[in-house]
Formats: C-alpha cells, structure tokens, sequence
C-alpha cells in the first residue's frame, strides 16, 4: 500500500503561489508517472498535471504557463508549483500514481478568493 505525505495547501488570494507537496513511501519510479488531480465542488476529479517516469510534464490546458510539475527521485516527492492562482483553482488536490494500480493520496485543500 502506498503511503502519501501531502502538504502545502492552504488559502491564497487571486494572483497569489502556493507550491504543494507528496512524499511517498516507495520509489516513484515504481510507477509510470506520478501527478496531481483536483476536485471543485459539485465538479468532477480532473487530472492537473503528470510528469512521466522519464521526466516529461504534462498538464491540463487550463493550468499551462501558471503550475509546474517536478519531482526529486532522491527523496520520492513531487512539487506542484501553482503561480498565478485563479478562483477557479479551488479544489481538493489530490498526489496519485499512474501504473497498474493507481493510488491517490488524502488529498490537501486549495482555495483561492479575495
């Protein structure tokens, strides 16, 4: 079972950063890929952004320019840098693997108003 150390979530205002982090307990090269997805209320879990086993970033048109993906295989943690941030980027932040199985962790709140 993988086991997730989420942080960096918290309440920001329009134009501000926050930078989140996921910690596991295995190598991330276990998996194909790891990435964040996010849940706004009443709206369904989309992905965000991924970065592959090889190191290249993928992300959902709506965060492109403003978030950045990356990760240190050293400690098993990816980074989601978030600039920008728009009200429309409050949601539920959840890390996840891409693999056989996929594991989402607990999941860590971003929200985003004046």
């Amino acid at each position: 079972q993988v086991q997730f150390v989420e942080s960096g979530g918290g309440l920001v205002q329009p134009g501000g950063s926050l930078r989140l982090s996921c910690a596991i307990n295995e190598s991330i090269f276990t998996f194909y890929a790891m990435g964040w997805d996010r849940q706004a209320p009443g709206k369904q879990r989309e992905q965000v952004a991924f970065i592959t086993n090889g190191g290249t970033p993928n992300y959902v048109d709506s965060v492109k320019g403003r978030f950045t993906i990356s990760r240190d295989t050293d400690k098993n943690t990816q980074y989601l840098q978030m600039n920008n941030l728009k009200p429309e980027d409050t949601a539920v932040y959840y890390c996840r693997t891409y693999g056989t199985y996929t594991y989402w962790g607990h999941g860590t709140q971003i929200t985003v108003t004046a």
